[in-house]
């Protein structure tokens, strides 16, 4: 524990007992830290996956600091009401940020109620308020509000970080509007689109996910004080009924966000569940584009690619390896993020009648863990957009090498029009299309532009110069650029 200066007689015998307080603790710390890494479990996300604000935002200090506050603010408002004194609530005031962890689990080892051990060790920092905490709450009025808070600053940073991605991805779509690619359906060579198209799928799917997530922010819900069964049965007795209302309104405030009508023990469960389908949703986009990224990566592609560090090791065995583990990360962090909605509809359909227990455990992790893979997954996804590399003289040889078949269709229709049988010309593009496809697995260019202007049947219905222009595809774009700059104001238009 950190020595109290009126333990000692002068400041210098303070700054001595603190320094070395200081040093024990740095020492004990990089001791846990050295048995924890080496010994024992590790969850990735208290190291490896998240940001350190969401790291923190779940952490330990700050859930005990949630509840202190929360108990402030609960005798405050009772202090108005001639409940609790005001020396009592300026005791609690000054001691709430002095967390004393070892104390508070040395305590709930003994009890086994992780928020009573809480209770005792602010206590007993408090020589005058600390017979008054959580006078007429429920262990969940703290525990769900203290989450709900948690969530609450969660969402802000998703949201924040989303609408960066947004911006970037805005930016690509105007960049790259009017630059035409090949496509691809089945994995196979298409018609060209372009790339700036093809992001704006992406943004079109993104922006989805970021209003979604704004309305799941503005419609979260605090649980309220309301006591072991919701009824505020504790609270009225203490307040008076005639004054529940007014009070319960006065915590609100307080507390900065709206209260649900009607709760439990504990606040609706379907609230995590739409906050996990709101977060598995964006998964689901981020997992996509990741899942492109791989394919236009691999190598008889080559499109695109992760930026590369220049010691960056690829593979253990292949030296020459340049792996879109980034890309992947994010499919894998995806597809766990896919199943907290199936855990969070679990716990909504089993809360039964006025609260079981049997969510707590699970919700331990499910809430953080949602955040951190969230949080995980737009950080990497945006380095990724920062840095890609994209290749126009790829792009290019891809198109040239099967763009000309996308044109197939464009010259059968035009052929068709000076009066031969539209059936025999599909026949006869299908046999010339089938050689070029030969030819190219053999080494050899596309020879399709050629094999056509040879072909008799084309000849008499279409001059060369008309063959030409019909099989130069890479115009063949529709409204592409168009709709996919609307889509980047759009977005823009949102962000504001």
């Amino acid at each position: 524990m950190i020595p109290e200066k009126s333990q000692f007689v002068d400041r210098e015998s303070y700054l001595g007992a603190f320094l070395l307080y200081k040093a024990a603790w740095v020492k004990y710390n990089s001791f846990l830290m050295m048995d924890d890494l080496n010994l024992y479990y590790r969850s990735p996300f208290s190291w490896r996956y998240g940001s350190k604000e969401m790291r923190q935002i779940w952490g330990e200090l700050t859930k005990r600091k949630l509840w202190r506050q929360l108990w402030v603010i609960l005798a405050e408002t009772q202090s108005e009401y001639g409940l609790v004194t005001s020396e009592q609530v300026r005791d609690l005031s000054e001691h709430a940020d002095q967390i004393n962890l070892q104390r508070s689990l040395e305590i709930e080892a003994e009890i086994h109620h992780d928020l009573m051990a809480e209770i005792k060790a602010f206590a007993e920092q408090c020589p005058i308020g600390g017979g008054i905490i959580h006078l007429g709450a429920t262990s969940m009025d703290i525990k769900d509000n203290a989450d709900v808070l948690r969530i609450r600053q969660s969402l802000q940073l998703i949201i924040k970080k989303l609408a960066e991605l947004l911006h970037l991805i805005a930016n690509q779509i105007e960049t790259f509007a009017d630059l035409p690619i090949l496509a691809f359906t089945h994995l196979q060579p298409a018609e060209p689109t372009t790339l700036g198209y093809r992001f704006a799928q992406y943004g079109q799917d993104l922006l989805e996910d970021y209003q979604h997530l704004q309305q799941v922010y503005q419609d979260l819900r605090l649980k309220g004080f309301r006591g072991a069964v919701g009824s505020s049965a504790t609270f009225s007795e203490l307040v008076g009924e005639g004054y529940l209302e007014e009070f319960q309104q006065k915590l609100a405030e307080k507390l900065g966000m709206p209260v649900f009508d009607v709760v439990t023990q504990v606040y609706p469960r379907k609230q995590d569940y739409n906050l996990a389908c709101a977060l598995a949703g964006m998964g689901a986009s981020l997992h996509r584009f990741a899942l492109d990224w791989r394919f236009l990566q691999s190598m008889p592609i080559g499109e695109w690619s992760e930026p590369f560090e220049e010691k960056q090791v690829g593979s253990s065995a292949m030296p020459f390896k340049r792996n879109p583990i980034n890309a992947e990360k994010i499919n894998s962090l995806a597809r766990m993020l896919a199943q907290y909605p199936r855990l969070a509809w679990d716990n909504a359909a089993n809360s039964l009648l006025e609260n079981t227990l049997d969510d707590s455990a699970n919700r331990r992790t499910m809430l953080p863990e949602m955040f951190l893979i969230s949080d995980e997954l737009l950080t990497t996804i945006t380095r990724l957009v920062k840095g890609m590399n994209i290749y126009p003289e790829v792009i290019q040889r891809n198109l040239t090498i099967y763009a000309p078949f996308a044109a197939t269709e464009r010259l059968m229709m035009a052929a068709a029009k000076s009066g031969i049988n539209r059936q025999t010309l599909h026949e006869e593009l299908r046999k010339l299309s089938m050689q070029a496809w030969q030819a190219i697995k053999d080494g050899y260019p596309n020879p399709l532009l050629e094999l056509v202007l040879q072909n008799t049947l084309f000849q008499s219905a279409l001059s060369a110069t008309e063959i030409r222009d019909l099989m130069n595809i890479e115009n063949y774009i529709g409204d592409a650029a168009l709709r996919a700059r609307k889509l980047g104001d759009r977005i823009r238009q949102a962000l504001i």
